[in-house]
């Protein structure tokens, strides 16, 4: 794969997309902030592993409409958000999640009559995580679906755990249930401990995380079961490479 520009990337809070008012992302950083432990026998400074963090800056256009922008925005919570930036929407893309605290909603109105505003969301708890898109951006399923094939981790299996990430955009019905799917072969296919969501009867987002030592196997789908006529959904899948504690 070659250099990529960022077009037709997105961006989803709590379940809303807001990729058409945003902007432009003004950053979006995480890893731990390094404790300072030298001591008095070494030449330069000696740093181990802090508490993890993340952060993500987006500016936004001015948009009032019901379930857009403004409505989603304006509320400044002070109950956790679950923020996220996806590149593209193609399975196998990055991504980034994370649970956070949306920490203002700053509004200016330039000379040209341009109105936008800045938001900052700040992580709690976890810290930002990058992973992997395991649907192609939003997929909507009218019924409970099974894709034959997942995504590709490449590698054969991981023993590290896994976080993963969802957004419901839109239902209809009484709930539907996604659920991770784990396989060796890409061909058959099994849950995990602890990889289906809460069932969804709304809009919302959702964070799952599997235990430290919990083994991954090379290729993950997303399955849907339940009652409904109409869902539309995205989930991030992160596979922890090395050994990862929260």
């Amino acid at each position: 794969m070659g250099k990529e520009g960022g077009l037709g990337d997105l961006c989803f809070v709590d379940g809303t997309d807001l990729s058409g008012d945003v902007g432009s992302v003004g950053g979006i950083s995480g890893g731990n902030t390094p404790l300072l432990v030298t001591g008095i026998s070494q030449l330069a400074a000696a740093r181990i592993g802090g508490q993890r963090d993340g952060k993500m800056d987006f500016n936004s256009w001015f948009n009032a409409a019901a379930g857009q922008e403004h409505p989603t925005l304006s509320t400044l919570p002070t109950a956790d958000r679950i923020v996220s930036y996806w590149h593209g929407s193609a399975l196998g893309n990055p991504c980034a999640s994370m649970v956070a605290k949306q920490v203002n909603y700053d509004m200016t109105r330039g000379s040209d009559g341009a109105l936008s505003l800045a938001v900052s969301a700040v992580a709690n708890g976890f810290g930002l995580e990058w992973g992997t898109q395991v649907t192609a951006g939003k997929r909507s399923d009218s019924t409970a679906t099974s894709p034959a094939t997942g995504v590709d981790f490449t590698t054969v299996s991981t023993s590290f755990g896994w976080q993963a990430y969802l957004h419901v955009f839109s239902f209809t019905g009484t709930s539907v249930t996604v659920t991770l799917q784990d396989s060796a072969d890409n061909s058959a296919f099994a849950g995990f401990t602890g990889s289906a969501f809460v069932a969804a009867t709304a809009v919302g987002a959702q964070r799952l995380a599997g235990t430290s030592a919990a083994t991954v196997r090379r290729y993950i789908r997303v399955i849907t079961t339940g009652t409904f006529s109409q869902a539309t959904f995205a989930v991030e899948f992160v596979r922890n490479d090395v050994s990862v504690v929260f």
